[in-house]
């Protein structure tokens, strides 16, 4: 699973866990989880899913360079077996010397950005799949799901690589569920709204009024019901669903497409 040191990945493979999943964890780094206070390393993220029962691994690498993919989806499968589930979860709005693109809008956003956030999101996506796939479709079972964004489904003023990314990701997602179909790897995806993680909350101007849970779904999402979304799609409860994207954000985006 990548990208899952810290945020939403983290409370996807803490749900997996939860389900009996032995759990490959992934970031770019081991200091990654300590970003924003969550974990002292991505090591001691990994040691904290143990308490579930189940067996863990960590790995580290960059997941928008090919030679780095293949290296990652070996160590998976050397520390814990053949990878029945493929979670793509790394990406993000982040500038090639980090923090947010400046500016950020469609026709002012630098192109080392636009590359940065590519590499970070859809590239990382596409190549993840192209090491781990194949040989799910060999043993003719799996299931993958990418995360997107409710942001690829609107226009967007800001963020605008970004959203174009995650947008490309939900097609990518169609194209490779049409790939798989016959082979019985089912692919799907999932587009979180605004999600209270340590970023957001870190990097984000919030509305006091959205931060609580309550009966309004006018709220910002908990990871966890992120993380549920996933596993759902993940687990033979979906075993007819294919090639489809849920969008997981208290209905911030009721409209078609």
């Amino acid at each position: 699973m990548t990208g899952s040191g810290r945020g939403i990945g983290y409370a996807i493979a803490t749900r997996l866990a939860e389900l009996g999943a032995n759990v490959v964890i992934h970031d770019r780094s081991q200091e990654a989880s300590a970003e924003f206070g969550e974990f002292a390393s991505l090591d001691a993220a990994a040691l904290a899913l143990t308490s579930h029962g189940v067996r863990t691994a960590a790995v580290v690498g960059d997941v928008g360079d090919e030679a780095a993919t293949e290296r990652l989806a070996r160590e998976a499968t050397a520390a814990l077996g053949d990878i029945d589930i493929l979670v793509n979860c790394a990406g993000g709005d982040i500038a090639a010397k980090g923090g947010k693109p400046v500016p950020n809008d469609a026709l002012g956003v630098k192109l080392e950005d636009i590359r940065a956030i590519l590499d970070r999101n859809l590239i990382a996506t596409m190549l993840m799949c192209r090491a781990v796939v194949p040989g799910m479709k060999e043993r003719q079972r799996g299931a993958v799901v990418n995360i997107a964004s409710g942001a690829a489904h609107a226009g967007q003023a800001n963020e605008v690589i970004y959203a174009c990314t995650k947008a490309a990701i939900v097609h990518y997602t169609r194209c490779l569920a049409s790939d798989t179909r016959l082979a019985g790897v089912r692919v799907n995806c999932v587009s979180p709204g605004a999600t209270k993680t340590g970023r957001f909350m870190a990097t984000r101007v919030t509305d006091p009024a959205m931060m609580e849970e309550g009966p309004s779904l006018k709220r910002y999402g908990a990871p966890r019901e992120i993380a549920s979304a996933v596993a759902f799609l993940a687990g033979d409860g979906a075993s007819f669903m294919h090639g489809q994207i849920l969008r997981v954000d208290g209905g911030n985006t009721l409209f078609p497409g």
